[in-house]
């Protein structure tokens, strides 16, 4: 056999006996962390029971506490204490018995100062409490003491277990005339705790079980009290004959961190670990316990961290398997391996050059893109340019013949002028030179709405008074569609009221749909146009501008920002389309209603910030 493959077989054996080791730590490893995991989740359980059982302890007892301390300042019933009379006493009865029924108490009572009870809510029943005498109880001593008292104890005359409350009744003097006390039973309580299935019960400072989802548990110790002390109790009469022995399931350990109870011999639980929660109870010197069974989650977390390490180191130990049969193999493969790096290295330089060629393309294709994208810019530029000046030279007629007038009356104003200063009259000349002056203001204004008009460039968006640019758009087709303005209704629009967009360019829009509106009620008698605002927010407004004209065709309303599309015999079908690109352009909107009653365009413009 060559060495080799003998220290090879070698190496195989070594490795599987270590595999095996590190298998067995893992699986023990992986079970304690699930069984440490799994009782974590009891005890957090555990944890948010035990609070939610003491919050419901805690809620009966202040609800119960109450009821004392409005019956000792009950002036009936001091009445009754003060001077007991058969009408009174039986009053004070048929009271209680009332109290009983509505309250939920177990028993309500009133003892004198000697510790007879006078007047009891059973006062009806065979156990009834009326006559007896309870001046040994803690809770009629310390009440008569200190005014309020409280006392668990189970009751002489019903051998039922309760809380008693008590409080001291005086008369407006601050003399003490008897105590008032209410019993209160936990039945209900320890059956709700029975049907969770955890074991909880509830302990004084010495250790003895007072309340307790398990009945055979009561009045049992969780710890060792001395033969004298139980003695002691014992003579109180508090828990009767009880003897006070110790539970008899505790065995104590702790298991990372939690406080485990397992039982003895005697099977009073399951022969099972429970997680131990203890919580103080606020307002009492007791305290709640709540016992949660831990077995099954232990055995279940530990048979899924095990089931877990296996689903992890059986691929582990499959891929240390698989690199030692490779590490035998390597040798032989080295070469092939470096002739396939050649191999690769000669295609990833073909490839790069191939990719570099391609890349040279895209940004060629790229940069001819961008020059077609600037091209088309300047495209869209030159027809708004050309809509703007079509539509001065539409307009450039009617302000002609508004600029010859004023140049007229200059003329005769200025001729005026010559013949005052001739005669010597200053002032008459002076007022003269004013008239003009006034009338070549209102040249200017003409000219620089033209001016403005043909204005070529794109502006960025700046506030703009809607009114003056519906202002600017009337003007310059006052002189065309002269005979047309009578009809036209502008509604109310502040002239503060601004808008996004750059005048001219608005302007532009307004001509456009203006002009459209003034032809199309050409010729009818009863032809009108109204510009008015239909809705104003914070952030937005529309201005709707209507005629009463024809309407529009099907196939132009369908198609009415196509460009070229148009119902005009001389029309290029432009000037809607630029209209609706310049209001985009400035976050606005373009729409049109049309119907044989008419066409409504409706431009919504985004408001200026103040």
């Amino acid at each position: 056999m060559p060495p080799f493959r003998s220290s090879s077989r070698t190496l195989w054996l070594i490795c599987a006996v270590v595999a095996v080791l590190l298998s067995g730590l893992a699986l023990f490893y992986a079970g304690e962390r699930g069984k440490i995991l799994a009782l974590n989740k009891v005890a957090e359980d555990a944890q948010t029971d035990a609070e939610l059982k003491r919050a419901l302890l805690i809620a009966v007892l202040d609800r119960s506490r109450t009821l004392p301390y409005v019956l000792g300042t009950d002036a009936e019933l001091a009445d009754t204490l003060q001077t007991p009379g058969p009408g009174s006493v039986n009053r004070l009865n048929e009271k209680l018995e009332a109290l009983h029924s509505g309250t939920g108490a177990s028993v309500i009572y009133v003892v004198n100062t000697e510790g007879l009870t006078i007047a009891a809510s059973n006062f009806r029943q065979p156990d009834s409490f009326v006559g007896s005498n309870y001046a040994f109880r803690e809770y009629f001593t310390g009440a008569m003491a200190s005014g309020t008292a409280e006392q668990y104890a189970l009751g002489n005359v019903s051998r039922r277990p309760g809380l008693y409350l008590s409080r001291r009744v005086d008369d407006a003097a601050g003399k003490p005339l008897g105590v008032v006390v209410v019993k209160v039973e936990f039945n209900e309580l320890e059956q709700d705790w029975q049907r969770s299935g955890r074991p909880t019960y509830v302990t004084d400072t010495r250790g003895i079980v007072l309340i307790t989802s398990r009945p055979d548990w009561r009045f049992f110790t969780i710890t060792d009290i001395p033969q004298q002390d139980r003695l002691a109790i014992r003579d109180s009469l508090q828990f009767g004959e009880a003897p006070l022995l110790p539970v008899p399931i505790w065995s104590l350990f702790d298991l990372d961190g939690h406080t485990m109870v397992a039982t003895d011999t005697s099977g009073a639980l399951p022969r099972q670990p429970h997680v131990a929660e203890t919580l103080p109870v606020p307002g009492t010197p007791w305290t709640l316990h709540l016992l949660a069974p831990a077995a099954a989650a232990m055995d279940a977390g530990t048979l899924q961290g095990r089931t877990t390490a296996v689903a992890f180191g059986l691929p582990l130990l499959a891929a240390a398997g698989f690199f030692l049969y490779r590490s035998g193999r390597a040798a032989r493969r080295t070469a092939e391996a470096k002739a396939a790096q050649a191999e690769l290295e000669r295609q990833v330089t073909l490839r790069t050059a191939e990719l570099t060629e391609a890349r040279d393309r895209l940004e060629a294709e790229i940069a001819e893109h961008h020059a077609t994208d600037i091209r088309l810019q300047g495209v869209q530029q030159d027809l708004v340019q050309a809509n703007r000046l079509a539509i001065l030279g539409q307009v450039a007629a009617g302000v002609a013949h508004e600029i010859n007038q004023p140049v007229a009356t200059i003329r005769a104003y200025a001729d005026n002028a010559k013949a005052f200063l001739d005669r010597g009259k200053a002032e008459t000349a002076k007022e003269n030179l004013g008239l003009i002056a006034e009338l070549t203001d209102r040249i200017g204004a003409i000219t620089g709405e033209l001016k403005g008009l043909a204005r070529k460039g794109r502006q960025a968006a700046e506030p703009v008074e809607l009114k003056a640019a519906i202002d600017g758009a009337l003007f310059l087709l006052k002189s065309r569609f002269a005979g047309s303005f009578d009809r036209l209704t502008i509604g109310d629009v502040p002239p503060d009221l601004q808008v996004l967009g750059q005048r001219i360019r608005l302007e532009q829009v307004l001509i456009n749909l203006l002009q459209n509106a003034l032809e199309a009620i050409e010729g009818k008698a009863n032809g009108a146009i109204t510009i008015e605002l239909t809705r104003l927010t914070d952030d937005e407004l529309d201005l709707a501008l209507s005629d009463t004209g024809p309407g529009l065709p099907a196939h132009v309303r369908d198609n009415l920002f196509i460009p070229f599309t148009t119902s005009k015999e001389a029309g290029l079908g432009l000037g809607l389309v630029i209209a609706r690109d310049i209001v985009t352009e400035y976050g606005g909107r373009l729409s049109v209603e049309t119907s044989a009653a008419g066409t409504t365009f409706t431009i919504t413009f985004k408001r200026a910030r103040a």
